[in-house]
């Protein structure tokens, strides 16, 4: 019983590490970060982004949605601009687990058994959406931050949620804490 409950839970971690996602960010930390308060998306960038109009769309509202409740404001004459871009590839994960053996035996050495090998795999498609900050005034990428995670065909709400959630974790980290 104990082994079953323990293999239980190494699959629902090893399931569960395809939907984490990872967020990594990079910036100019010679930037005061605190002069930004307002911006504007920059459509040169957003064009190139492989990605259907329509996720574009759910990825600018959830990108304003964010800046505004950290007191932005979306304008026409921004300090700042906001750009995205976007990869994505296959991937394919294996993972085998021996799960259950038997066994018996009599004598000197002879034994006799067998067990049952699981073999899982999953294949999906992670994706990476890359967020730019751009200084307005001198043309210059201050700020960048970019997640990483599982992309699965779904339905409108649950694909729309995932977004939310990539921007969300991503935003989170701006300002970036910078040395005094």
């Amino acid at each position: 019983m104990k082994n079953i409950f323990l293999i239980s839970l190494i699959s629902l971690l090893v399931f569960s590490s395809c939907n984490s996602l990872q967020v990594f960010t990079d910036y100019d930390d010679k930037i005061d970060f605190s002069k930004y308060k307002t911006f504007a998306f920059y459509k040169p960038e957003i064009d190139k982004a492989e990605i259907s109009d329509l996720d574009k769309k759910r990825i600018l509202r959830a990108i304003e949605s964010e800046l505004t409740a950290m007191g932005m404001v979306k304008s026409e004459k921004p300090d700042m601009l906001v750009g995205i871009f976007t990869k994505s590839r296959e991937r394919v994960d294996v993972n085998q687990n021996n799960n259950i053996g038997f066994g018996w035996g009599w004598g000197f050495n002879p034994w006799f058994g067998g067990g049952i090998n699981n073999v899982n795999v999953s294949q999906y498609t992670e994706g990476t959406l890359f967020i730019d900050f751009i200084d307005k005034e001198k043309k210059e990428l201050i700020w960048q931050g970019v997640g990483s995670g599982a992309l699965r065909l779904q339905s409108k709400e649950k694909k729309e949620a995932r977004i939310k959630e990539f921007v969300k974790e991503i935003i989170d980290r701006f300002p970036p804490e910078q040395k005094k």
